[in-house]
Formats: structure tokens, sequence, C-alpha cells
């Protein structure tokens, strides 16, 4: 288990937590994903799951209601507040995706949704992922798709002009889509690729305020934007206009890529 790798644990879980309950209705959506990946993974009844960056718990109670035993991490306290309404029995943890409090070969199955990219160091977060899963055992990792087929990187473009630049070298969440990047990623952490696939599903609001109150909660969007704040709404809800639907909706879809890689 790494003791020196320095992570963004701490700014994480302050900007995801500022609008937690904001937040945790766009992650109840994410549900077709979380059953296509307990099907994926061939996950059993009675079977444990750890799920690292958990946020408000939605895949836990997918995982619960197929009767594994969950826990689940985040570094936001907020979140886990919801996630312990929404999954009683979890056994949920604050902490570093890159320091897991949990010792070696404890789970029969580790996920992380859009989760592992924030970790200041993704293969050190997915080699502590191996580390805690048993061998043979699902490391199920999720990443954002293709640009042109998803619909959150038009918000994601709007953002990126609010905020300073990633440090030389950062690793790039919105290329890992591309054949054979998760896979050496987790071949440099220690894990063994097993199988990539691919899902799309849509986020859906029944207007704009309900959109804009909700997926404008990602990420700590008022950490990022400041005092601009209207500003950057105007630009983001300018830039999504496109998934309007005729009602005055909005239908949000994405391509959402996947690799399944085994511990060792």
């Amino acid at each position: 288990m790494s003791t020196t790798t320095p992570t963004s644990a701490a700014h994480n879980g302050h900007a995801w937590g500022l609008r937690a309950r904001d937040w945790s209705e766009t992650e109840s959506q994410m549900r077709p994903s979380y059953e296509l990946a307990i099907q994926r993974a061939g996950l059993r009844p009675g079977q444990s799951v750890l799920d690292a960056g958990c946020g408000s718990g939605a895949f836990l109670r997918a995982a619960a209601d197929h009767g594994a035993a969950v826990a689940g991490i985040d570094a936001s306290e907020a979140l886990l507040a919801i996630a312990r309404e929404r999954v009683p029995d979890a056994e949920l943890a604050l902490g570093d995706l890159q320091r897991l409090p949990y010792a070696d070969d404890s789970f029969d199955a580790v996920t992380g949704f859009c989760s592992f990219f924030f970790a200041d160091d993704m293969v050190e977060a997915l080699r502590e992922a191996g580390r805690v899963a048993k061998p043979g055992a699902p490391v199920v990792i999720q990443v954002w798709g293709q640009p042109e087929r998803f619909d959150l990187g038009l918000m994601k473009a709007v953002l990126a002009r609010f905020r300073p630049p990633p440090p030389p070298g950062r690793l790039d969440p919105s290329t890992l889509w591309q054949p054979g990047a998760l896979e050496d990623l987790a071949t440099r952490a220690g894990l063994v690729p097993d199988a990539a696939f691919d899902d799309r599903w849509a986020y859906e609001y029944a207007d704009e305020a309900s959109m804009s109150r909700t997926m404008l909660s990602a990420g700590g969007f008022g950490a990022i934007v400041g005092d601009r704040q209207d500003e950057a709404r105007a630009a983001v809800l300018e830039a999504l206009a496109v998934c309007r639907t005729p009602t005055g909706g909005y239908r949000i879809e994405n391509d959402w890529h996947f690799l399944i890689a085994r511990a060792t």
C-alpha cells in the first residue's frame, strides 16, 4: 500500500461535496452502467465488492440489490452521508483511492465508475484496487467514451475555459477510450486486462431548471468557476442546447468505455 504518493483526495472531496444532494440525483441515473458492469463482471450473491469512489452509493445500492456484500470509499464525507442513507448495510470509509484502508485480497470484485482517473496517479490507484482484490477477481474500470459520442464533453469543454490548464504530463481522461489506453494503464498497475466493452445511455431531465441544478453540481462546479457562476452556467446551457428536447427537457447521451481487468 502506498504511503508516499501525494494525492488530490482532499481537493476532490471538497469539490464533489459542495452540492452532494444535487449530484446524487444525477448519479442515480447511472444505473444502466451499474447493471451492465454487474453482469459483465459476473458478480454473484454473497460476493464482496468494493466501489472505489463510491459517491452517493448508487452503485452500492444496485450491487446490494443483487445480493452482494458492499463496501465503498470516497473522498467526500457529504456524499458518504447520502450513501449511508441509500445503503445502510454498506461498509463505508472516507479515504483516498491511492491509499486504500483494506487488507490484501479482501474483495471478490473492485469497481471504479469514472473515478480512478481523478487520482493524481491513476496507475497507483489501479494498483491499490488490484492489491485489495482477490487473485483473479475483476477490477471494473469505467471512463468517458469517444468525444464525438459524449454529450457531456460539451459541458467539459466550456468548464475548461474557466479553470487553469492542467499540470504538464497530467493524464487526460478524455483519451482513455482509445484502444489499448486502459489496457496499458492496467498492465502497468500489475493487472491483467480481460475484456473491454462500451455502453451508451442518456441522462434525462424534465426541464432546464432540473438539468442545470443537478448537472452543474458535478465536480464542484462552483469551485471551478468561482465568482463567474452566472457566466459559466449561461455558457453551459448554450453548449447543451443541442441536447434540448421538443418538450423543453434535456436528453444528454453518452458513450462510456469499460475495461475489466483481473487482479493477480
